[in-house]
Formats: structure tokens, C-alpha cells, sequence
């Protein structure tokens, strides 16, 4: 399973982040990048193969490993992005930061963006996509075993009555926990502007999806694009997706 994430990642880049970031970044090939949790660093060795200096972070140590022994190399680092220490156990800046699907798990958000400026090189770019905190599946709820994987919103329902429903379905004792635990967590799109604005990272591009462009690969949609309307936004878009730069 950790084999196919990585090709997983390694194909997703090919086919839609190198043509996204060559659309949209001038010079893109010439950049020096890191990819915040990196998990298997699919994302890595394709960036390298097109022959940028690419680096990455990731919190958990097995996955670090195994993206090292993928990529013949030592490019992932054990590391977490809020760590106040972290900037200068690296010191290194980057031209390009990529953070895929992490800043909905992080308690400490701001100190995730501080850092994260702080690895910018001026003028340079930060990629972060999410699925908002109000969003269908922002609980991560299709781990579960059974129909309640296919359950939109389940997260936003008491936790009394999801236990009783873990309990009557025989889910995993841990799977409501965690969905919690991602609600708890998640990053609205109000939260993440606000989080943009206040480390001085301006928007290039922001995009909002209802059917987001990886689910091309996994479940063959199409990908759909919304509009961002208030509050209405924060409901029914899957996923959020903004390239931003350090002025």
C-alpha cells in the first residue's frame, strides 16, 4: 500500500501539479523546492526527474524512510511544521513550498505560517490545498468500514450519536474519535484568507472545487470548479486550492 501512495503522488504530479505550476509560475524549473509532509515523496522524485532541486518534510519517520528508499536519495527530513525550531534546524530558503492536505491536521496553524514564511525566499511561492472544515468529507469519514464511510457531514453530527453508530456497525473503536479529531483540527477558507493575509502571502490564483482535480485519477470525475460564495463556499466545496506568493 505505501508503494502504490507513492506512485500515486509521482503520476498526480505529472500530470496535474507540473502543468499547473509551469501555467502559473515563471521559471518553475529553475526552482528550489519543499514539499511539507511529503508522506512517500512521490512528489519529490518527479519534480527532481525534471531535474529541480526538491526537498521534503514529513512528520511521520516509516514514511520518510520509505520516500528516501523510493527516491535513492536522502532528500526527506523527519520533521514537523510547527516546530518553532524547525527554520533554522533547516536553514535553508526555498523558491517554491508545497503543503497538500496538511494544514486541516494542524493544531497550531499560525506557527505553521510563520514558519513557513520564514522558509520563503522573497518573491517566492507557497502551493497549500484542504478540504474546508464544513465540507462533505472533511471528517475523513471514508476509512470507515461501513456505509457511514459514504456519509456526507458525518463529522458535523454529536458525538453520542456517532458512538452509538461506531458501536451498532462495528466500526473501528478509534473511528469516531478521529473524525472528531479532524473537525476539531480543519481549516475553514475564512481561516486559511485570514492566516494568508496576516503572513503576508498574496493570492495569485485561489480555486474552489466541488469534484477537486485528483479525483480524476482515483474515482474517474470530472473536476468541477465553484464559485466562492460566502458561507455557501464552506459547505459544499471539496476542496480549496491557492498558490500564493511571498511580496
Amino acid at each position: 500500500m505505501p508503494e502504490k501512495h507513492f506512485y500515486e503522488q509521482k503520476d498526480y504530479t505529472k500530470e496535474y501539479l507540473i502543468p499547473y505550476f509551469s501555467k502559473h509560475i515563471p521559471r518553475f524549473t529553475s526552482m528550489k523546492t519543499l514539499e511539507i509532509g511529503c508522506a512517500e515523496g512521490g512528489l519529490i522524485v518527479a519534480l527532481k526527474e525534471l531535474g529541480l532541486d526538491a526537498r521534503g518534510i514529513e512528520l511521520s519517520n516509516d514514511r520518510a524512510e520509505l520516500g528516501n528508499k523510493m527516491a535513492g536519495n536522502s532528500n526527506i527530513i523527519v520533521g514537523d511544521i510547527t516546530d518553532p525550531e524547525l527554520v533554522t534546524k533547516i536553514g535553508e530558503k526555498f523558491d517554491l513550498i508545497i503543503m497538500r492536505e496538511v494544514i486541516e491536521h494542524l493544531h497550531e496553524k499560525e506557527r505553521a505560517f510563520n514558519n513557513l514564511y520564514s522558509l520563503l525566499n522573497d518573491g517566492g511561492y507557497l502551493f497549500i490545498s484542504f478540504p474546508p472544515k464544513f465540507s462533505p468529507f472533511a471528517g475523513h469519514q471514508q476509512i470507515g468500514k461501513s456505509f457511514l464511510k459514504a456519509m456526507p457531514y458525518l463529522h458535523l453530527l454529536p458525538v453520542n450519536f456517532l458512538k452509538f453508530l461506531e458501536k451498532k456497525l462495528n466500526e473501528n473503536s478509534t473511528y469516531i474519535d478521529e473524525i472528531k479529531l479532524h473537525y476539531s483540527t480543519g481549516c475553514t477558507i475564512k481561516k486559511f484568507e485570514s492566516l494568508s493575509r496576516d503572513s503576508n502571502l498574496t493570492p495569485v490564483i485561489k480555486e474552489l472545487f466541488l469534484f477537486r482535480p485528483v479525483y480524476a485519477r482515483r474515482f474517474g470525475l470530472p473536476t468541477i470548479k465553484i464559485p466562492g460564495i460566502p458561507l455557501l463556499r464552506e459547505m459544499i466545496s471539496f476542496g480549496c486550492e491557492a498558490l500564493l506568493q511571498k511580496r
